[in-house]
């Protein structure tokens, strides 16, 4: 069999696995998944007629739901991947990997298996709080099927990029704890993006952060892909932030695991 062959096989093996971990152990990513749907239902009918009115829709509820919606499926993949973390995490302490390296399998399998787990997670968890946007009135009219395909793109290219980084802090934490600990960032930082506030309304010290930061950028393309809204130079900076993070992630993640187990 030749290696690329092996490869697949052995890959395909591993993800097979951790769908069926997902399955049989769901809450772990149905709690991630009630945190960006909570916060959904929560900034839409507690803070909606407000925040609809700061972003300059006047009383209409609905403008604000179309403003918060790309945020929120942006958070639902940072927030599903700190399950990869942790299930990494949960191999590497478990003895799982230190096995895994004396059978006869291709050695990256095990990391390509959780990474294709994590992003299909991702998607669907995605689909879901997609869904539920659309329940309570979300609308995307105007976007052609390019712009669908391409919005889909972006979705899928982020949690690719998400992906790997919590991997690699799946790798370096001593145990789950510790791996949820270190992967919070991917749910602060879209707390400090456009996700639920315009940049201009932060104070102008705390712009640039808001603004340059990987979640905005994606934000905003999305916005502009969906609702057709001026995408500008975000989309450039959104695919320069995710194939950068998911090239550091993959070379973080492979040098870690190629290391000699803690």
């Amino acid at each position: 069999m030749s290696t690329l062959a092996l490869a697949v096989r052995d890959s395909s093996t591993m993800l097979r696995r951790n769908l069926l971990h997902a399955r049989r152990y769901p809450s772990l990513t149905l709690n991630l998944l009630l945190t960006p749907i909570m916060l959904l239902l929560l900034f839409v009918y507690v803070f909606g007629d407000t925040m609809s009115a700061g972003i300059g829709g006047g009383a209409d509820r609905s403008a604000y739901i179309a403003y918060l919606v790309p945020g929120l499926l942006l958070m639902t993949i940072g927030s599903t991947t700190i399950g990869t973390a942790v299930s990494v995490s949960n191999d590497m302490t478990e003895g799982i990997i230190a096995r895994f390296r004396t059978m006869a399998i291709h050695r990256g399998s095990v990391l390509v298996g959780h990474v294709i787990g994590s992003v299909l997670q991702s998607i669907i968890s995605v689909v879901l709080v997609g869904a539920v946007g659309v329940a309570i009135g979300f609308r995307s009219t105007d976007a052609t099927v390019l712009e669908w395909l391409a919005a889909f793109g972006l979705l899928t290219l982020f949690a690719l990029a998400l992906t790997w980084i919590a991997v690699g802090m799946g790798l370096v934490s001593p145990n789950a704890e510790a791996a949820s600990n270190n992967a919070m960032p991917l749910i602060f930082l879209p707390l400090i993006s456009s996700a639920f506030v315009p940049v201009d309304a932060m104070p102008g010290w705390f712009q640039p952060i808001a603004e340059y930061q990987p979640f905005t950028p994606a934000i905003e393309t999305l916005r502009g892909l969906l609702l057709g809204t001026e995408i500008g130079h975000n989309g450039w900076i959104a695919l320069a932030w995710c194939l950068g993070l998911a090239v550091l992630g993959y070379r973080w993640s492979t040098a870690r695991f190629d290391q000699d187990p803690k």
